[in-house]
This record gives C-alpha cells, sequence and structure tokens, in this order.
C-alpha cells in the first residue's frame, strides 16, 4: 500500500482514467464492429463520419495510437466502397 498522499491520489486517478479509456476504447470497438456488420452502403456510409470523428478523437486524447486511428478509417472506407 501506498504511504504517500500524492501516490494515493495517483492511484485514484490512474484508476478513473483507466476505467474511462476503457469505455472509450470499448465504445470504438462496438461502433466499428457494427458499421462492418452492416450491409447496406446507404447506412455504412451515414454511420462512417461518426465513427471518423471518434477515432480522430481517441487519437488526439492517447486512447489509441493515431497510426491505429488512421488504418481503422481506411479499412472502414474500403469496406464501404466494396459494399453493392
Amino acid at each position: 500500500m501506498a504511504n504517500h498522499k500524492s501516490s494515493l491520489k495517483r492511484i485514484r486517478q490512474e484508476e478513473k482514467r483507466r476505467l474511462h479509456n476503457r469505455y472509450y476504447g470499448k465504445t470504438m470497438r462496438n461502433a466499428v464492429r457494427k458499421l462492418r456488420a452492416t450491409t447496406d452502403k446507404a447506412e455504412a456510409a451515414a454511420m462512417y463520419p461518426g465513427i471518423t470523428k471518434l477515432l480522430d478523437k481517441l487519437a488526439k486524447t492517447n486512447i489509441i495510437h493515431k497510426n491505429k486511428a488512421n488504418n481503422l478509417k481506411s479499412k472502414l472506407a474500403i469496406h464501404i466502397n466494396k459494399l453493392a
């Protein structure tokens, strides 16, 4: 157990951040999964800007790496273009 006030506070902060990051990471994964499961091109195209915005926000706040965000956006765009 920590002995200093500052380390106790750090533990509280890290736990709060971990839960926050976990929530947004899971939300992002579910959104990507939902878009990939979509078979309607118009619906997928309508979902894409919102998911792009979410990915950019997560990359900006270092929840995911910027390259991962760009790779996901690229793969999703390719997926949407392949839909009939």
